[in-house]
């Protein structure tokens, strides 16, 4: 267990990564800004076109982005606890797939941004109640039987996704197909998501003590009073909010969820007192950075965030999966 001073430490040191994160990405772009002129922006004393890029143009994307990132790995530390992996993904129960079907045929109806993403969060809301019941059906819900659930509902989705691309209208391709790979750069305001995020680590810390039970062992947590169906449901429903809120603010975005815990545990070790702030202030970091670097890696172009954590994410991956069996050995 870590001692409170090194958890204080951590916490300290990610939340002083998250702050130098934020204000490279505030001060970085088309247009170059200096550390003075970014402060005096955001303390309200700037003015001009400095302040009016940084205030109405990164601000917003730089807040989405880190409140993605942190919903994003909170929800994968959630997940690898639901699922005893330290592997899995929250996008492996169908959450993303349904979003991205409701918000590609809010698209391909022409609807505004507010209505995609409210078909976006319906999507995955309809996509988290299909899995649940279907993996719930006869009351024997079991890791596997949810894991292969949520596998077959994601190719359902994967298929639907596939069918309105082939006959949306060219014109309307390109915006579906940046919303599919992840873009931060259509976060107008990144408010609901920063209160989701919130609002998830204030629900998940107190259950820390029944995490750590139930990342040992479901019998062994049962025997000591916890009320694992109860805690599993309660892990579930949460993670699914989590994702399905990062989904519907900027698409989808794959890997944090995956690596950034897996990294987090490595550091910290697996209370999830510390795993699991840690992991919101890494992912969220993380996330920023990448934008960061789709924005200006081939400027004036933007690439969409979700090419780079792929890239990123893919060699990290590997890397972990060949490095999974030895740990175990």
């Amino acid at each position: 267990m870590p001692t409170r001073r090194r958890a204080l430490a951590v916490i300290l040191a990610l939340a002083v990564l998250a702050a130098a994160s934020m204000l490279l990405s505030l001060a970085v772009g088309s247009l170059s800004l200096g550390l003075h002129d970014v402060l005096a922006a955001l303390s309200g004393d700037g003015e001009g076109m400095a302040a009016e890029v940084v205030r109405s143009l990164r601000l917003p994307r730089t807040l989405g982005a880190f409140a993605c990132g942190g919903l994003l790995a909170l929800a994968g530390a959630l997940m690898q606890v639901l699922l005893r992996n330290p592997l899995a993904d929250p996008y492996v129960l169908g959450i993303s797939g349904g979003a991205a079907v409701g918000a590609l045929a809010a698209m391909l109806g022409g609807l505004a941004l507010a209505f995609v993403n409210l078909g976006a969060f319906a999507g995955s809301f309809l996509a988290t109640l299909l899995v649940f019941g279907l993996a719930h059906g006869d009351s024997s819900w079991t890791h596997t039987r949810l894991l292969l659930t949520g596998v077959i509902v994601a190719a359902g989705c994967g298929a639907a996704v596939a069918l309105i691309l082939s006959i949306a209208p060219e014109h309307k391709l390109h915006g579906m197909l940046y919303w599919l790979m992840g873009d931060a750069g259509q976060i107008v305001d990144p408010r609901p998501a920063l209160l989701i995020l919130v609002f998830g680590l204030l629900a998940t810390l107190p259950m820390a003590r029944e995490l750590n039970l139930l990342a040992r062992g479901e019998t062994m947590a049962a025997s000591l009073g916890i009320m694992v169906p109860r805690l599993k449901r309660v892990v579930y429903v949460l993670s699914s909010l989590l994702t399905a809120a990062a989904v519907t603010t900027a698409g989808s975005i794959g890997f944090i969820g995956l690596v950034v815990p897996h990294l987090v545990r490595l550091a910290v070790g697996n209370d999830q007192r510390l795993l699991l702030p840690a992991a919101a202030l890494a992912g969220g970091s993380l996330l920023v950075l990448a934008d960061t670097l789709a924005r200006t890696v081939v400027a004036p172009t933007q690439l969409p965030v979700g090419v780079l954590t792929a890239l990123l994410g893919v060699p990290v991956f590997l890397f972990l999966l060949g490095r999974e069996p030895k740990a175990r050995s």
